[in-house]
């Protein structure tokens, strides 16, 4: 597919009045009416008001700009914006495709349910159970949409194609554009004894519970796509997606960070000073961990390979040390420490200063 701006003749960055002029100095010199007779500036002709179609509107020119003519043609699928197809088939007489669409019975809804996760089956995977109601395929006419015993016709106002051609008129005359046909709907079949069950739909709305497969590693507001698991289409039309919005419970004993996992370590006084082997609990069971004689809070001691899975393995678990004073001495416990403190040659408030000490001498 050629550049737009180049048949045009302009920049990316032209002004709407310059893309018109450009447009319509080029139409005068290749417009089948002037005589020329040549088929190559007919042929190009037709690329010129295509380019001129598309970067005419603001919306069909963004997507342009940002995807191309590939994203003009899903967006034209998608329904974004105007029918590009219309245009290219009006022209060359088939689609970005290189053919006439077919449209058919058009395709189910997506559907949208949540699950609950605990935090380590985030981590490791699981397979929750979902439930959501969807439309399925009516058992009663099998999807056809018809009573038993009958069946769909051709339908009379598209003759089975799904799609009818108008003609409208333009500055440059007469353009043929297509689109569904509102008597099938873009089926191209009608049901004249409609199913007393479905009402002609072919499917019907049913609850269904199904086991979603969680990869490990998701976290919480993570989203995933069951490809077919959503509606089905009216009358044979292919099924929409299920998408699943995940909700990880929180951990009382760890934060995440990415494929991190972040545990705070409280050890004592004298564990801190000492050092210590500690017992930690981890997704993976009980883990000992030495903890080396001088600790300071904020120190931290990684865990290698037993955080989150993730594509090149596993991530770490990492512990905060964090040295906590006590507050609840016995006077023996506090003797002893003004003993430590004095052998040390550190400051330290004398006896009965504190709040407790205060508190207690009061009440002798």
């Amino acid at each position: 597919m050629e550049d737009f701006y180049a048949v045009l003749g302009v920049a990316r960055s032209a002004t709407d009045g310059e893309i018109k002029a450009a447009y319509r100095r080029l139409a005068r010199e290749l417009h089948p009416d002037s005589g020329h007779g040549d088929p190559e500036a007919e042929e190009r002709f037709k690329l010129v008001t295509l380019a001129y179609e598309t970067l005419r509107d603001p919306e069909k020119r963004r997507v342009y700009d940002v995807h191309g003519p590939e994203g003009l043609r899903q967006g034209a699928r998608s329904g974004g914006f105007g029918d590009v197809n219309d245009i290219f088939e009006a022209f060359f007489g088939r689609g970005f495709g290189g053919a006439t669409t077919h449209r058919g019975p058009p395709r189910g809804s997506d559907v949208e349910v949540s699950a609950r996760l605990e935090f380590a089956e985030a981590v490791f995977g699981a397979d929750p159970e979902v439930s959501a109601r969807v439309a399925v395929v009516c058992d009663n006419c099998g999807g056809s949409g018809a009573k038993p015993g009958t069946t769909p016709v051709t339908c009379s106002g598209c003759a089975g194609s799904g799609e009818v051609r108008r003609v409208r008129q333009s500055i440059l005359g007469q353009m043929v554009t297509s689109g569904p046909c509102p008597r099938c709907g873009g089926i191209g079949e009608e049901v004249p004894s409609p199913c007393g069950e479905c009402g002609g739909e072919g499917r019907v709305m049913e609850e269904r519970t199904l086991n979603v497969k969680v990869p490990p590693g998701v976290d919480d507001g993570s989203v995933l796509r069951v490809p077919g698991g959503g509606s089905v289409g009216p009358r044979g039309g292919p099924s929409g997606d299920l998408y699943v919005h995940l909700r990880v419970a929180a951990d009382e004993r760890f934060r995440r960070e990415g494929a991190d996992l972040i545990h705070v370590l409280r050890v004592t006084m004298a564990q801190a000073a000492l050092g210590a082997t500690l017992e930690v609990d981890t997704l993976d069971g009980p883990q000992e961990v030495e903890l080396p004689p001088g600790a300071q809070t904020g120190r931290t001691i990684r865990l290698r390979g037993l955080g989150v899975p993730h594509r090149r393995g596993r991530g770490d678990i990492v512990l905060t040390v964090v040295v906590e004073t006590p507050d609840d001495l016995t006077p023996e416990q506090e003797e002893l420490l003004r003993q430590f403190a004095e052998s040390r040659g550190e400051s330290v408030n004398p006896p009965g200063t504190s709040m407790m000490g205060r508190i207690r001498s009061a009440f002798r």
